[in-house]
């Protein structure tokens, strides 16, 4: 099967890859790059294939779309820097964005071309305690189990949730405030019970928060991401969370490190373990799609590691850490 991987282009990537992945073994092998755009740090595909990432052109910052073969279809962009999340809302044919350096929520209508054009957009207000909280800084944009569109705002400690028109326009509905100066940055839902969690960059925390379903949260429980003996800089990325709902893992940049928790009966967490990635700044990592393996890209040292996964314990044993990938970021399959 097929594995895309997102970059940045700063130094020897030129765009968007892909490698084969051996869904038996785990081995990855011919890395190729399958489409050239700069800087298309996350990738988002809709059901019928079509591709979108972050994408940038003519010096403007923003989204690309792909067809299904990776040909370019368009771009939008404006002004400054460019998106650092995408997702598809298929049932509207919608595709959302995140734009840090903004503090911009984006919300982009999907054309029967599978070309985008902007529907709506907000910006965020606001600031924190913390160094890098200096203005708003949203970083995630995706859907609630109920379908509104939920946002994490490094910037301003919050996760600001929206109701969404079928055109795409929005309306807020509520804000949570996380515990200040922690920088919500991703959030994932529980698959049944009515429970979120909330990565947190800035203080290497998930914080589990009950959710009613109306875009309002609750926090329950805050837990650490890192070894108790860790000095020094961390900044936490991606979160993911096992289908059936047991098993949810995050990944640390300073550690580099995956830290492993299972939820208990009341969805809370309990630390596992926390296990070296072999790689310089794991920024992303995914679960494949028999959740039988974990592959973790490295921004800093070009390599992708994979760990097998035990089903039943959640536990990783790592396989290989030495398939090349330069300055990966995102890490999917379609």
């Amino acid at each position: 099967m097929t594995i895309y991987f997102g970059t940045y282009t700063k130094r020897a990537s030129e765009g968007i890859y892909a490698a084969d992945f051996d869904r038996q073994t785990g081995q990855l092998s011919q890395l190729r790059l399958i489409a050239k755009e700069p800087n298309p740090t996350y990738l988002a595909f809709a059901k019928d294939k079509s591709l979108y990432a972050v994408g940038a052109k003519d010096g403007l910052g923003g989204i690309a779309s792909f067809s299904a073969d990776f040909s370019p279809l368009n771009h939008v962009v404006e002004e400054g820097a460019p998106l650092c999340y995408v997702a598809v809302d298929d049932c509207r044919n919608l595709v959302f964005g995140a734009n840090y350096h903004k503090g911009q929520v984006l919300v982009y209508k999907r054309l029967e071309d599978a070309t985008l054009e902007l529907a709506d957009s907000v910006c965020h207000q606001g600031s924190g305690p913390h160094e890098n909280q200096a203005s708003p800084h949203v970083h995630f944009a995706d859907l609630t189990p109920d379908k509104h569109l939920v946002t994490c705002d490094l910037g301003t400690d919050q996760v600001v949730t929206y109701s969404l028109s079928d055109e795409g326009k929005l309306t807020q509905l509520a804000a949570y405030s996380s515990a200040p100066g922690a920088g919500p940055r991703h959030i994932v839902f529980h698959p049944t019970a009515k429970i979120a969690y909330l990565m947190c960059e800035l203080n290497s925390t998930i914080e589990v928060l009950i959710y009613d379903g109306l875009g309002h949260f609750e926090l329950m429980q805050t837990i650490s991401t890192l070894p108790k003996d860790h000095t020094g800089f961390n900044g936490t990325a991606a979160i993911r969370i096992t289908k059936d709902g047991k098993f949810v893992y995050g990944s640390n940049r300073g550690n580099d490190s995956i830290a492993v928790y299972k939820t208990l009966g009341d969805a809370s967490l309990e630390l596992l373990e926390i296990i070296p990635t072999n790689g310089k700044t794991p920024r992303d990592f995914t679960l494949s799609p028999d959740e039988k393996h974990l592959i973790v890209v490295h921004q800093d040292s070009d390599n992708a590691t994979v760990f097998a996964r035990d089903t039943e314990s959640g536990r990783l044993t790592e396989l290989s850490h030495d398939f090349y990938v330069p300055e990966a970021v995102c890490v999917t399959f379609n």
